[in-house]
């Protein structure tokens, strides 16, 4: 670690922390990811060795890019009902050359923008009345998933970047496995929880808890487990676990960003004209086509697809930096 990295200090006289490179101030937060180091005319690399080189992509690029790689994701996720966010995550690493603490909140942004926007058009085409019996169960998933989501937040801000992408990789891989093994059930299987309220609130906040973290720690909204959760565990028909788990994830997500937010992962404001708008509307708009074509592909066998394409994704985006380790 440079010396000058260890005695620096902040505007507030603080010493700042070498082991995660944030005032403990708070007046430098985020301070490694958000490149306010570079008042001191150091590369983040060189501060923080374990975060790579991000690859060159230009500001002028970066929305184009954006919206050119959310199109055919959200597409695809609007095929099998989710929003494309696991997929996105490598493409915010890998072409777009943010570093895997930069990408998480965008991802977690963008996904913000893609449930509201989901939420507004489901108002308009559906009844929330079939969700109404699975209030309790919704309520339940909330109540764990906002802990969880608030706990990842600040646990992806104390992991170094090499950590964070294991971490990352590990989650992706099981949803990538996941995916495989939902598209070769039956659509509709017999609850595996009994009706009784008491078990079923408390099967739903432990669900949560697991929810909230995978949401925090990948930048997701979560419908990959949430969906499968509520059909498989609680019973529901696939409509209205689609718009209960718009429900849970609202504010999962919402939490996540907030704290996120005042970790100063959103200091650089430009981030969402650059980023996060021109992403959420590609990844809406490539939902929306997405879901029209609804039925011109076996979902089963799409799922089990993309369920592959992940799992490659992953492994070629965050394993390749530490194939060498």
């Amino acid at each position: 670690m440079p010396d000058r990295w260890r005695s620096a200090r902040c505007s507030g006289g603080s010493s700042i922390s070498p082991a995660h490179g944030i005032c403990r101030s708070g007046c430098w937060r985020w301070c490694c990811l958000c490149e306010e180091y570079l008042r001191w005319n150091l590369p983040v690399s060189e501060l923080r060795p374990d975060i790579p080189p991000s690859v060159p992509v230009s500001a002028d690029h970066r929305p184009r890019l954006a919206f050119l790689y959310s199109l055919p994701i959200g597409a695809l996720g609007g095929l099998i009902g989710l929003g494309g966010a696991e997929f996105r995550l490598p493409v915010l690493v890998g072409p777009l050359g943010y570093a895997a603490g930069q990408a998480v909140p965008l991802n977690l942004a963008v996904s913000l923008v893609t449930v509201l926007a989901s939420l507004a058009i489901r108002s308009g085409t559906l009844s929330f009345a079939s969700v109404v019996p699975l209030l309790p169960v919704v309520s339940s998933l909330v109540g764990g998933a906002v802990v969880t989501a608030f706990w990842g937040a600040s646990l992806a801000g104390r992991l170094s970047n090499e950590q964070l992408e294991r971490v990352i990789l590990v989650l992706l891989v099981v949803i990538g496995v996941a995916l495989v093994v939902e598209g070769l059930l039956p659509s509709q299987l017999p609850a595996f929880l009994p009706p009784d309220l008491g078990w079923r609130v408390a099967a739903g906040v432990a669900f949560g808890l697991v929810i909230g973290l995978v949401s925090s720690l990948l930048g997701v909204a979560g419908g990959e487990i949430i969906i499968p959760t509520l059909v498989f565990a609680f019973g529901a028909d696939i409509k209205s676990a689609g718009t209960a788990s718009l429900l849970v994830s609202l504010p999962t997500v919402l939490v996540g960003v907030l704290k996120y937010n005042s970790r100063g992962a959103f200091a650089k404001r430009e981030v969402f004209g650059q980023m996060v708008i021109p992403m959420g509307i590609g990844s809406v708009v490539g939902a929306v086509v997405g879901g029209l074509l609804v039925g011109a592909v076996s979902a089963s066998a799409l799922k089990v697809g993309l369920g592959i394409i992940l799992n490659i994704s992953a492994w070629r985006v965050f394993r390749s930096k530490h194939g060498k380790g």
